[in-house]
């Protein structure tokens, strides 16, 4: 049987956890400063977040080693 194949524009984008969590990175961040964001929107933008536990389902789909 041929090995499985990861999703590329999956894995560019997320990051399966040990725990089964799947991290991402907010979008709109490219350019924090400009179009006027305001502060509370900059600083919910910062780092990183995980998926709820519908969405990751969803996405462990594109990891198919990740289970």
């Amino acid at each position: 049987m041929p090995k499985l194949k990861t999703k590329s524009g999956a894995k560019k984008r997320f990051q399966v956890k040990k725990s089964g969590a799947v991290k991402f990175r907010r979008a709109g961040v490219r350019h924090l400063a400009t179009f006027g964001k305001t502060k509370k929107q900059r600083v919910n933008l910062r780092g990183t977040s995980h998926l709820t536990a519908e969405d990751s389902k969803k996405i462990l789909e594109c990891f198919p080693y990740a289970r």
